[in-house]
């Protein structure tokens, strides 16, 4: 027999993982249900895992339209993270299930990761470090990171940060956007332009953009093509926005400077030819995982919870 306490299904790993995370929810919501492996679910794991649940907290599982129907308790998602790729908004709202979001909860570390690739990849650190531990003493310290042309694509809440960040190196920024970005432009001394200029007169090129339909594969062969064949891509939004395929080539021939990658369209990334190339730094989706971001992205999920079943603070 349910009580009036309603049920809570919590899926993220980095939340239930976390002792006073798992309290603090506990508390508010007696009847809540913690995923006890180290990974994310599929859909078929999913309903399984939610069975009768009120609500949904989730990260990047799949919260499809397949999911929904056989979950017919489901009141609302509350999401942990910022992406909603992995959500069908549109069968929540046919079905009137609620969506709890709050973006740019993990800008901080994003941008600081995006940051510190763009120095790792200037200096050599990857290279470097790389060859020291084979036993090689490579003494070539690359370049500096002041002065050179940073293009930001995608220009929201940790495209904007980045350009904060990126202030004391004196950086040219470009910034490319579907939003007007004048204001925002004007104060941080960085130039509005197109997708042509932003390709090719970038040393470093960093995509900070939603996925969907037009963002998928925006990195392509012909896109490559167009970069300064010295020039360095980093990607910490969505794995699918590059054409892994066409930067492994690009890369193979040294048609670019480098790369570095915190996300992968698959995950974790079964390609290990990609991976291992020396002129490709990875990580495995880290960037909004800092112990700050995580915090912040879990308070915020469990404060959609809260919102909408009139409870308190925890």
């Amino acid at each position: 027999m349910r009580t009036l306490s309603p049920k809570i299904a919590v899926t993220p790993p980095a939340i239930c993982r976390i002792p006073h995370l798992r309290d603090n929810i506990s508390r508010l919501f007696p009847e809540t249900v913690f995923n006890e492996s180290s990974q994310y679910f599929d859909e078929k794991g999913l309903v399984r895992f939610a069975g009768e649940a009120d609500a949904l907290l989730v990260g990047r599982d799949p919260v499809t339209a397949a999911v929904l129907d056989q979950l017919p308790s489901l009141k609302i998602v509350s999401k942990y993270g910022v992406g909603l790729d992995n959500i069908d908004e549109p069968a929540l709202e046919t079905r009137s299930i609620a969506l709890g979001w709050e973006g740019g909860v993990n800008r901080r570390s994003v941008a600081e990761l995006t940051l510190a690739f763009m120095l790792s990849l200037c200096h050599n650190v990857w290279v470097t470090g790389s060859c020291l531990k084979q036993g090689e003493w490579f003494k070539d310290g690359g370049t500096e990171l002041s002065g050179k042309t940073i293009g930001i694509v995608g220009c929201g809440n940790v495209g904007q940060e980045v350009v904060r960040l990126l202030k004391p190196f004196g950086c040219r920024v470009l910034v490319r956007d579907i939003l007007p970005m004048s204001d925002f432009c004007r104060q941080f001394l960085a130039e509005e332009v197109g997708w042509e200029r932003v390709i090719s007169e970038s040393d470093i090129l960093t995509l900070h953009v939603p996925l969907d339909d037009s963002t998928r594969s925006m990195i392509d062969e012909l896109t490559i093509n167009k970069m300064k064949p010295t020039s360095y891509l980093i990607n910490t939004s969505r794995g699918e926005i590059v054409d892994e395929s066409a930067l492994k080539d690009a890369l193979l021939i040294k048609k670019l400077g480098g790369a570095a990658l915190d996300v992968f369209s698959q995950e974790p990334p079964q390609d290990s030819e990609l991976i291992s190339l020396p002129n490709l730094m990875v990580t495995p989706h880290i960037g909004g995982n800092a112990r700050e971001a995580v915090e912040a992205m879990a308070q915020s999920a469990i404060a959609n919870l809260q919102k909408f079943f009139g409870k308190g603070e925890a």
